[in-house]
């Protein structure tokens, strides 16, 4: 059998997930990921409500190395 990890990420119905659950889903620190976003690069985030939040969807887009920061 395949060793497999289970992750807990939190994420609202619309598919929005917070920048540490982002983190954790991807294997990074929160501070990777902002540090990412400083230079542009990275998964796609959206400021909602003054926080910075990441869509599931680009998430999955960004491991599988088809989409970074536009």
């Amino acid at each position: 059998m395949p060793n497999v990890d289970i992750l807990k990420v939190r994420a609202t119905p619309d598919g929005r997930v917070s920048r540490a659950d982002a983190a954790i889903f991807l294997g990074y620190k929160p501070k990777t990921l902002a540090e990412w976003q400083r230079q542009g690069r990275g998964p796609s985030s959206r400021m909602v409500g003054g926080r910075r939040f990441y869509l599931l969807d680009d998430l999955v887009a960004f491991a599988r190395g088809e989409k970074v920061a536009a």
